[in-house]
């Protein structure tokens, strides 16, 4: 019988420090594969790999694509690119953002439990939103082992909450119980991969993060469109219910929980409405600038009226000026901490 001996690993805010805690206290002899995604952004100088590695004692790097997966290996997502697991060798690839992060955590996650079903544990360390919460329902989905941090030792607790939330996970422990569970763990033999069944939804998810276009796919004869537009491509959001949780996915690939697509949403407006203020502000120095030199031309009553549209201008600059100070960018966490902390 096989082991437990794929591990993968997703953390964001507060994930780096937690990372090296868990790969430093893994041991030498450590059996398993260790696949690890951080967020990070593109232009990021992608040196966590160096980090880990000074931090324990496994080798770790950023991997090459189509690498062969090695046991008593840690392998760490680079920058802007999705970390993704093939039978027995590894899969970089650009496809679309998840989340919107890539590397992004759900398709490691997915494509781990399609691959090795039952051999997989799927861990959620620290971080903001809820990327890995679909990623670790599709582990358990198809036999694997959920471990979630505790959100109370977390630095950022909404990732472990919303896994916590919507998985049934199979242990909730501190940050510093979790290598010493794995060790544990990957000495225990895993169910056979065969009595699990890949869902379709999760194999063509797949299949869109390796960069197949998901037009060919038949995903708007699976998933139904919803109301809401794409916030990286501006293309209609079909809409997947799974495990009592709503995601979105646009036909150009590009997939959001709700909670992620909220703040990206919520973070568009604060920046149309600075564009607007700019706008204004814009039209306001070329009012002026003709009153000015209206009036040197000696046509007072017009440069007057121009000199009065760009005062009733600022003045609506000013009350957007106010609603880009009211508005705070949403997600379900802050909100039940408003809720929670009262009016």
């Amino acid at each position: 019988m096989p082991k437990k001996d794929i591990i993968v690993i997703g953390a964001s805010a507060g994930g780096i420090e937690a990372l090296k805690i868990l790969v430093g206290a893994l041991p030498q002899d450590f059996a398993a594969s260790v696949f690890i995604v951080q967020h990070t952004g593109p232009d990021t100088p992608g040196i966590l790999d160096i980090i880990l590695r000074r931090a324990g004692s496994l080798p770790t790097d950023h991997p090459r694509d189509q690498e062969r997966i090695q046991p008593g290996h840690v392998y760490v997502a680079p920058p802007d690119q999705h970390l993704l697991i093939e039978p027995g060798r590894i899969r970089l690839s650009r496809g679309p953002k998840e989340n919107r992060f890539r590397p992004a955590v759900d398709p490691l996650f997915r494509s781990a439990a399609q691959v090795y079903g039952p051999r997989v544990i799927g861990v959620i360390l620290t971080g903001g939103l809820d990327d890995g919460t679909a990623g670790l329902w599709a582990v358990k989905q198809l036999g694997g082992t959920a471990i979630v941090q505790d959100p109370a030792d977390a630095l950022v607790a909404s990732m472990p909450l919303n896994a916590l939330r919507h998985v049934k996970v199979d242990y909730k422990v501190r940050l510093e119980e979790i290598a010493p569970l794995l060790v544990k763990l990957i000495k225990t033999e895993a169910d056979e991969k065969g009595a699990y069944e890949v869902p379709e939804n999760l194999d063509i998810e797949i299949r869109i993060a390796k960069q197949e276009p998901s037009i060919d796919l038949d995903v708007r004869e699976i998933w139904e469109a919803s109301s809401y537009t794409c916030p990286e491509c501006h293309g209609v959001l079909l809409k997947l219910e799974e495990g009592g949780r709503v995601r979105f996915r646009c036909h150009t690939g590009h997939a959001f929980s709700a909670d992620s697509l909220l703040a990206d949403l919520t973070e568009d407006v604060e920046e149309s409405l600075w564009s607007t203020i700019r706008s204004i502000e814009e039209s306001v120095m070329l009012m002026r600038h003709l009153g000015h030199h209206l009036r040197e031309d000696g046509e007072p009553q017009t440069a007057e009226e121009f000199f009065r549209k760009a005062e009733e201008a600022l003045q609506r600059a000013d009350l957007i000026r106010q609603a880009v100070a009211a508005h705070a960018e949403l997600n379900v966490e802050r909100v039940k901490e408003e809720v929670e902390s009262g009016p």
